[in-house]
């Protein structure tokens, strides 16, 4: 049967068009934590910075990188690490705890760092905390009605509390980011981390501490770029890579606000 020249066409079109699709760079906003030798993961901006802030408030509180994978997989089962304006009953943020439950006020419990320190001081009480297993952890703080769930997110909460423990150099990377207008980086470190102070020389696993939170808290904080140990991650390419002009030391740069038309 004969192909008219029309159909061969609209045909060779659809294919260019499926090729160029094919090819077209993922735009989709993304933050992914990859260390080496194991499963990537990846979240949306708005939850890794949120990850951030828990395992910051972990770090500022002296607890162990275990405190935080036990802090970060129960907001995954909880909130899958998102602020929520409600929940079961009176369940709210993070961790969807109850003013019910003598947690706090809804607005206290809205606040991720009141959230995340009253999560890590009742997981602290625990006999032997640190040597349960994530589950059993964080079923008793929160008292779960369903006390498993909260093993389905270990992989993932161990992936990001490694990096942000400073574990591993440049774990964490955020792309197509939507950068917020420059917020006050020394507050938001103050409150989390518990410096003011970033920038500058820091052993290892600190720098990479605050390296990685200052890059998952680019959006919100509207940084653009971060340089430590002769690396750099810009949020305009989304990843980190080798950069001489970097130096040793800390260093970040916040995006400029946006000019008035």
């Amino acid at each position: 049967m004969a192909i008219g020249l029309g159909a061969v066409v609209v045909l060779v079109a659809a294919i260019v068009v499926g090729v160029v699709l094919l090819r077209a760079p993922v735009r989709t906003p993304g933050c992914t934590v990859a260390l080496p030798d194991a499963a990537a993961y990846t979240f949306s901006p708005e939850q890794m910075n949120n990850a951030a802030t828990i395992a910051a408030v972990g770090a500022k509180l002296d607890l162990p990188a275990h405190a935080a994978t036990v802090a970060l997989a129960t907001a995954l089962q909880e909130s899958k690490l998102r602020n929520l304006e409600g929940g079961d009953r009176d369940s709210v943020g993070l961790f969807q705890q109850r003013p019910s439950q003598g947690w706090g006020t809804i607005a206290q419990l809205r606040d991720p760092v009141y959230a995340a320190t009253e999560f890590y001081e009742k997981l602290a009480k625990l006999p032997n905390w640190d040597t349960l297993p994530i589950t059993v952890a964080a079923q008793s703080v929160q008292r779960s009605g369903v006390p498993d769930a909260y093993a389905q997110w270990e992989p993932q909460a161990r992936a990001m509390a490694a990096a942000f423990n400073g574990q591993f150099p440049s774990a964490l990377t955020c792309r197509n980011l939507t950068l917020a207008p420059p917020g006050n980086v020394a507050a938001a470190a103050t409150q989390e981390l518990g410096t003011p102070k970033l920038t500058g020389p820091h052993p290892a696993a600190e720098g990479w501490t605050y390296a990685t939170w200052l890059v998952a808290r680019a959006e919100a904080l509207g940084i653009d770029k971060v340089s430590f140990a002769g690396k750099t991650w810009t949020a305009e390419s989304g990843a980190w890579a080798e950069d001489s002009a970097a130096g040793p030391d800390l260093a970040l740069h916040q995006a400029a606000p946006a000019q008035a038309g």
